[in-house]
Formats: C-alpha cells, sequence, structure tokens
C-alpha cells in the first residue's frame, strides 16, 4: 500500500528521487515496511535474497530522522540511534559500506560504525566517547557493551534495533543472547523516558517458515503466570534481599508487531549436473569429483561462480582437483572457510566484489549476507539437507532485485539425485523449515546476570520482569531464578567453599554487583563463549598466520606428517603454546584435515519430500530428469528389494561374509538415525543376547552381527513402540557420558571454567577434565543442579532429538512394514555400509575396496 502523494513528507519524496536517480523505484514491500516504521511499529520483515531488505528497514530509519531532524545534512553529536545486529563479523563490514554510502548519496550527517571483535581498542574507546548513529555489531559484541559501567547512557538516544539474517540467531544460545539484550534495552529505554514509544525492533530474514514464532520470540512476551511466582523460596543467605516483585515493576510493552512478506517473484535457475550413465557414476564415496570436468564450462562461462561444499574438507579436496582439471585457473580461484585467518577471508571478499577471482571454492561462511554483485553462479556440492539453506546459498548469485539466481546441484554420489528432485519440489510448493527457539538455558541465563553485574549492576526485582519478558525465560520459576541468583553469588550447594565461584556481591541496598576486578576481567573475556570445537592457531615457522585448526586432528600428527590447508602442502614441525607450527611440504602428497561436527542431517521437510519421490519413483511417476537418470539404480533397488511407498516402512536381510545385517530405512536423517539404531539394538538385544556393529546415513542404517538377528521376533514385539521411550534411550545410549561431554561446553558458557586470556588459552584436555570433575561433584553432592539437567536435556532434545525422534516411531507405528531377503547389496544398502568401513580405512583403501565392492554389487546388472 503507497501512500497518497499528497501525504509525502519531504524526506519521503527525497528518498523515493533518489531511488529514481539510480534507476529504480522502491518495492510495494520496501514502502510498506517504511509506513510501519514511521507508525512506530515493530515487526519482521521476510522477503527473498538480494530483494533489498537492508534497504528496506535502513531507508525507514533515514527518513525518521530526516522528517525528526530537518537539517539533517549538519553534522552534531546525535548519539546511538540505531543498533544493527548481524550473527556474522563477516556481514559486518559489507554493511558497513552499504549503509554508509546511502547516507553519503542523500547528505545526511551520519557515521555508520562498527563493533566486533576485530575492532580495535582505540576505535573502541573513540565510540566510548560518541557512537556513531549507527552502530553494527555482533550479539557478543553487544553484550559486551552492556557490561560497561554507565552503559545505559550509551543507548539513551536509542531509536531503533534491527537484527539482520535472524533466522541464523533463532533457535541458538546467540538468539537468547540477543533476546536478553532487547529485554535490557527496553528496559533502560522505559528507565529514560518513560512516556516515549516503545523502542521499535526488527528482524529480517529470508528463509524461515514459522514466521509467527519467530516474530514472537523476537518481540518478546508477558510472563505468563506460573505456580511457582508467589511462593518465595526461603534460602537463608538471601533473606536480606529485596523481595520488590511483579507488582512493583512493569515492562514496557511494545506497539503491536507486524509481518511483512515481500510479494516478489525471484526468478531461480536450478539444475543438476548429471553423470553420462549412472550405473558407471559411484554409488558412494567418491565425492563427486568424476563430474569436474562438466563444472569447468560453467565456471568459465560465468564472471564469477561460487562453489559450496558442506564441509571444509570438503572444501579443500575440491579446491585441488579443480587446479589439476583446469590449471589456467591458477590465480583465479580461491578458497575461503572459516578456519582460514581473517586476512585471507578479507582479501577473497574484496577480490570477488571486484570480479578479480572467477571461482571461490567455500563453506557456509559465505551463506549469508554479502553482497556479491559479480556473481553470477552457485555450484552446490553434494546435498545441503535443507531447504532453507540451499535457498540461502542460491540467492548468492544475481544478489540484486529481479537479477536471475542460478544454482548448480552437483551429487557426490547417484542417490543424491534424489535429493536435488526433492529440493526442486519443496521450492516449488513454497516449504522452508522451522527455526525452534530455545527455553530456559540456565548458563545464557547465568553469564547473562555475571554480565549486567559487571556493569552497573542490578536490583533482583526489575531484573526478574526483564528477563521474564523475553520469550526464552517467560516460564522462569521463581525457584529457577533463586537458584541462578545463589549460583552467582555463592556457587550454590556445592561450590560454596570456593570463593572463586562466589562472583557477585550483594550491597546493603539490595544491588547484585562485581567488586572484584579480576573476576570482571575474566567475565569479560568470556562473554559469548559459545564453544566449538577447540582449536590451535596454525603459523608458519616464519611466523605468517594460516589460519585455525581443530585440536583433535593436530593430536594425531606427527613430526614430519604432511597434510593441506587453505590449498597449502604443509609439513607438520611441533606445537608449541597453543600455536601449531609448520613449513612448506616438500612432498606432493598429504592429508586432510577433519574437522568435527561438520556433517549435516537431512531436515524433517526435505525427509518428507524424498519419501513422495521415492514414491514417484516406485509407481513410475518420476517426471523430473533426476529421477528419470536415476531409473537404471532404482531398478536395481526395485528388483534386488523394494522401492517403499511412503505408507511404507522398508527392512533388508542379508547375510554376507561379513555377518548378519539387517539394514532399515525410515529416512529420517544421520541424527535420528543415530539414536533411532541404537534404540532397536537395545530392545532387540532384550529378546536374545546379541552384539552389534552400527552404521548410519540419512537414508537408514545398518545393524551387523556374527550371529541372525531375530527381526521378525522383535517386531511382533513392536520394536518400534513409544512406550517406554526414554527410559530405553537412557538404556541403549551413554547417556551420562554424553550429558558429561555436553556439559563442557555449559560449563564454559556459565562460567564455570575459564577459557584462558587471549592468545594464551587453556587447552580443551584441560578444559574438558576441569568440567568433567566439576559434573561429578554436582552429581553426587547436587542433583539438583540446573546446569547439569540442562547439560541431559540438550543431549536428549537437540543431540538425539528425541521429539523428531518421537514422531519418526509414530509414524513408523502407521506404515506397513515390508520385509525383504536379499543376496546381494541394494543400492541403498551400498553407501551404509561403506560409511561402517570409511571408520575404519585409511581413503586410499577406502577407495580400492568401494571400487570392488561396487563391482561385485553390480554384477549381472
Amino acid at each position: 500500500m503507497m501512500l497518497p502523494q499528497q501525504s509525502l513528507s519531504p524526506a519521503y519524496e527525497l528518498l523515493l528521487k533518489w531511488f529514481e536517480s539510480n534507476g529504480r523505484k522502491p518495492f510495494p514491500f520496501q514502502e510498506e515496511t517504511w509506513q510501519a516504521y514511521l507508525a512506530g511499529k515493530s515487526g519482521l520483515l521476510n522477503a527473498p535474497t538480494g530483494s533489498g531488505k537492508t534497504l528496506a528497514l535502513w531507508a525507514a530509519c533515514l527518513i525518521e530522522f530526516m522528517q525528526r531532524q530537518p537539517d539533517y545534512w549538519m553534522p552534531r553529536k546525535n548519539g546511538l540511534q540505531i543498533l544493527w545486529i548481524t550473527p556474522l563479523r563477516a556481514l559486518a563490514k559489507d554493511l558497513q559500506k552499504n549503509m554508509q554510502a546511502v547516507c553519503d548519496e542523500l547528505t545526511i550527517a551520519w557515521q555508520v560504525g562498527l563493533r566486533t571483535a576485530d575492532t580495535s581498542s582505540h576505535e573502541r574507546q573513540k565510540q566510548k566517547k560518541n557512537l556513531p548513529e549507527c552502530l553494527i555489531t555482533t550479539p557478543e559484541s553487544l553484550h559486551l557493551l552492556l557490561s560497561q559501567k554507565e552503559s545505559n547512557k550509551l543507548f539513551q538516544s536509542l531509536k531503533g534495533i534491527i537484527i539482520d539474517e535472524w533466522h541464523e540467531l533463532l533457535g541458538t544460545k546467540r538468539g537468547v543472547q540477543t533476546e536478553l539484550a532487547l529485554g535490557r534495552l527496553r528496559a533502560m529505554q522505559q528507565m529514560h523516558n518513560p512516556d516515549a514509544i516503545p523502542l521499535k525492533t526488527w528482524g529480517v530474514s529470508a528463509t524461515i517458515g514459522n514466521l509467527e514464532e519467530a516474530l514472537q520470540v523476537l518481540q518478546g512476551t508477558p510472563a505468563e503466570p506460573d505456580s511457582q511466582t508467589n511462593a518465595l523460596v526461603n534460602f537463608p543467605e538471601n533473606r536480606h534481599r529485596s523481595r520488590r516483585m511483579a507488582e512493583n515493576y512493569s515492562m514496557p510493552q511494545p506497539n503491536k508487531a507486524v509481518i511483512i512478506k515481500a510479494d516478489i517473484y525471484k526468478p531461480l535457475h536450478i539444475e543438476s549436473i548429471l553423470p553420462d550413465d549412472v550405473r558407471e557414476f559411484p554409488w558412494v564415496g567418491q565425492l563427486g569429483l568424476k563430474l569436474i570436468p562438466k563444472l569447468i564450462p560453467i565456471i568459465e562461462q560465468s564472471q564469477t561462480t561460487l562453489l559450496f561444499t558442506n564441509t571444509r574438507a570438503q572444501t579443500e579436496i575440491w579446491y585441488q582437483h579443480i587446479l589439476l582439471e583446469a590449471p589456467e585457473l591458477a590465480g583465479a580461484i580461491a578458497m575461503h572457510h572459516g578456519s582460514l585467518d581473517r586476512a585471507t577471508r578479507d582479501w577473497v571478499e574484496e577480490a570477488i566484489a571486484t570480479a578479480k577471482l572467477k571461482l571461490v571454492v567455500c563453506t557456509s561462511s559465505l551463506d549469508l549476507g554479502v553482497d556479491f554483485q559479480p556473481v553470477e553462479t552457485i555450484i552446490q556440492i553434494g546435498s545441503p539437507k535443507g531447504v532453507a539453506r540451499f535457498l540461502q546459498r542460491a540467492g548468492r548469485s544475481g544478489h540484486q532485485p529481479g537479477s536471475l539466481s542460478k544454482i548448480y546441484f552437483v551429487p557426490t554420489y547417484s542417490l543424491e539425485l534424489i535429493e536435488s528432485a526433492a529440493l526442486q519440489e519443496a521450492i516449488r510448493k513454497k516449504y522452508t523449515e522451522n527455526r525452534l527457539p530455545l527455553s530456559k538455558p540456565m548458563d545464557v541465563l547465568v553469564q547473562y546476570l555475571v554480565t549486567i553485574a559487571v556493569g552497573d549492576g542490578f536490583y533482583e526485582d526489575k531484573l526478574w520482569q526483564e528477563i521474564r519478558s523475553t520469550y526464552a525465560y517467560r516460564n522462569l520459576t521463581e525457584t529457577e531464578w533463586q537458584w541462578a541468583l545463589n549460583f552467582i553469588t555463592t556457587g550454590g550447594k556445592s561450590l560454596g567453599a570456593y570463593d572463586e565461584f562466589s562472583k557477585v556481591d550483594i550491597r546493603e541496598d539490595g544491588l547484585f554487583h562485581v567488586a572484584s576486578r579480576k573476576t570482571a576481567m575474566r567475565h569479560r573475556l568470556s562473554i559469548g563463549t559459545i564453544v566449538s570445537d577447540p582449536v590451535l592457531r596454525l603459523k608458519y615457522l616464519k611466523g605468517t598466520d594460516l589460519g585455525t585448526i581443530e585440536e583433535s586432528f593436530v593430536s594425531r600428527l606427527e613430526p614430519g606428517d604432511v597434510f593441506w590447508f587453505g590449498g597449502k602442502n604443509l609439513e607438520f614441525v611441533r606445537i608449541r603454546e597453543m600455536t601449531v607450527w609448520v613449513r612448506k611440504a616438500t612432498s606432493g602428497k598429504g592429508i586432510i584435515p577433519r574437522w568435527s561436527g561438520s556433517r549435516l542431517s537431512l531436515s524433517s521437510d526435505l525427509s518428507q519430500v524424498i519419501r513422495q519421490k521415492l514414491e514417484e519413483a516406485s509407481e513410475q511417476k518420476a517426471s523430473q530428469v533426476e529421477l528419470q537418470v536415476l531409473q537404471p539404480l532404482l531398478r536395481v533397488q526395485q528388483k534386488r528389494s523394494l522401492l517403499p511407498a511412503r505408507n511404507e516402512l522398508l527392512i533388508e536381510v542379508l547375510q554376507s561374509r561379513e555377518g548378519h545385517h539387517v539394514f532399515v530405512y525410515p529416512f529420517e536423517g544421520r541424527q535420528v538415525h543415530e539414536v533411532l539404531s541404537a534404540l532397536v539394538a537395545y530392545r532387540i538385544s532384550k529378546i536374545k543376547p546379541i552384539s552389534f556393529s552400527i552404521a548410519m546415513n540419512d537414508y537408514g542404517f545398518e545393524l551387523l552381527s556374527d550371529i541372525e538377528i531375530p527381526i521378525e521376533e522383535a517386531l511382533q514385539q513392536n520394536v518400534f513402540t513409544t512406550q517406554n521411550l526414554q527410559v530405553d534411550i537412557e538404556q541403549s545410549v551413554n547417556e551420562t557420558e554424553m550429558a558429561k561431554r555436553r556439559f563442557r561446553e555449559v560449563a564454559a558458557i556459565s562460567g564455570l571454567v575459564f577459557m584462558g586470556f587471549p592468545g594464551k588459552l587453556i587447552s580443551s584436555k584441560h578444559l574438558q577434565a576441569s568440567s568433567q570433575l566439576l559434573f561429578d561433584v554436582f552429581q553426587q553432592h547436587e542433583q539438583d543442579n540446573l546446569l547439569v539437567k540442562q547439560a541431559y536435556e540438550e543431549v536428549l532434545h537437540v543431540q538425539l532429538e528425541q521429539d523428531r525422534l518421537q514422531q519418526t516411531l509414530e509414524r513408523i507405528a502407521s506404515q506397513q512394514i515390508q520385509i525383504r531377503y536379499t543376496e546381494k547389496a541394494t543400492p541403498f544398502a551400498f553407501p551404509i555400509m561403506i560409511d561402517r568401513l570409511r571408520q575404519r580405512l585409511s581413503s586410499e583403501k577406502l577407495e580400492d575396496r568401494i571400487a570392488k565392492m561396487q563391482l561385485q554389487v553390480q554384477r549381472g546388472l
């Protein structure tokens, strides 16, 4: 809806003329966003990548300022007006450049500043004295600002907050950090100006399914009553505290928020790179490298191409093999992933923007936000396992309104063509995965309480209401709240005798504050510690920084071992002071580093469409070229076993020289299959004493034993039942050991363990030992410790996906179970068997083994 011409303000008209001077006119969704923002509303903007989302909200901020300040071109100390939160530091620099350019072209005397971990201490001191009108920052850096003394003065002129790429934060602990910061900023505004229009808060997202819930998380929610709110828990040491509770303090409620969806058709060209003969194409294990000759012409015809892989190891492999196939690309090809040093990544991003590179092989490090207009083409290696991720990457090409986005799907093995067909179907039907918000992560809450105490401190009653105004902690009980306060002030029941865990003091008037400078310094160093896998700096002996590498990989190296990193062949020399020292290797061969947590798992939405595509193939209704090309392989599957329909669960039974195999195909993703296979194995072992080897992939799992597996008897006893599910899960997996490993992250975020000083990080072995010691102490002396409870809950609901597992079992209960006894491994079984072998064999031996096995399996086709 556009405003009538007579009601346009001079600022609005100026913006329209600016669009016209650039040969454009605003989209309806952009004008709708401006009008909603100028009306004082908050909201969530959902629009395709490259359609002008950033400008929609940035222009609204500028129009408001111009209307409020007629001499907007005059430099003055306006104070911080807009806070722009981004999930990645890599996005901030590009955002700053583009947003500052708009201000300059409109002659608005605003400065757009950056504050991230890369910001120099000199620049931070300048900002402390005089913040720019717009500050682009990350959740962690924002919390650091909140930990400063008199931080409320920094934000007293704030008018609006924009959270970019909200879908990337939602459902993560960094997202919860953002929620808590928003609650604090709203409370600050209420303190400075109770009669002001509530602080405007907007989220920006291209790919998200549950928009209404995403908006609710962003805006916060009034605290819901619970049975314990007024049943105050009496801790003897807390009786002196102020008890002014909810009736004496109320949080400001935002205006009714809106969702604006861009009604824009973004042309998208999706094409699969198909093997000439699917029977000759690898059934598994070859990373699709045989298709490189088909990619070279695509790369040559495009100005710039981004080639996305799902793992950093794949990035290294593809970079090398493309150069071997097309050496003429040397100098025009680069690599980009999160372990490369910042300077290298900055150079690559700049080279893309200026069209100096023909090809960049990258991971999700270039998924988001960065505006690379020279990029014409995207190549996706292997399935991204989710619709939203595929769309996000596709949107990196043609990153401007109306431009065509081109993405090519390269299968890494034959059956991934099914996933290409499923992705295209899901996009056609506009499926997008939900991002489920987190509820009450106590480690983030504990860290936040200390953050505010390090700054100006807090009074219990006010902060209680502020925290309960967030979606994540809307159901926080008085018992949990009191536990958190006791934990930061005394160390809780188990650690009260140790001064280092009593971080927060309480003044006579009830103010919670941190008096110790050492505690404050350590806490600021730890803010935002969302733990990743422990990494070490990687450097040449002469001192040049190469990036980071995981400790788990380096621990297996001996001096003289050679490995590839960033396209360079390196020889391992030594580890000293948390740094891996290397030299250039003379040998041409080397191993590829392994990074943990790199395997993606199928989303539930994509799993559903894959089952649909298999049913179409079984009924000879497949119209997509991918499924037609795959028909020879699918006919082998149908001949040896079955192509299951959506209402069928296929189980294959095979006896080989290795032993007795049972393959089950729920098509629910690796993570679900990991716990489901352990559950089924445990339940079968209750019928008959038996030991298993277990393997799985995204399509199914394998149980292997040296004796016959009583699968039919297990089905008669309802091995897939949901009854006693949690008890059986606890018996089938080492839940305590998994919780111990999970607790390391919880302990670091909550401040139980100190990660170390910059350049002098504590080793992961020491951190793991310290966190396990604390875990054991809590298990023995404080079984109701909420951090331990959180570790167990994260194992069940995040690592083991218990909710999705239950849904899978309920679906299986409604399906017909089809058992097939096979004489040879089927196309479905073959990749799972190889996955099991991959754990035992080197890559070269595995490649030989795969070739031999594939020949054996293909005999008679």
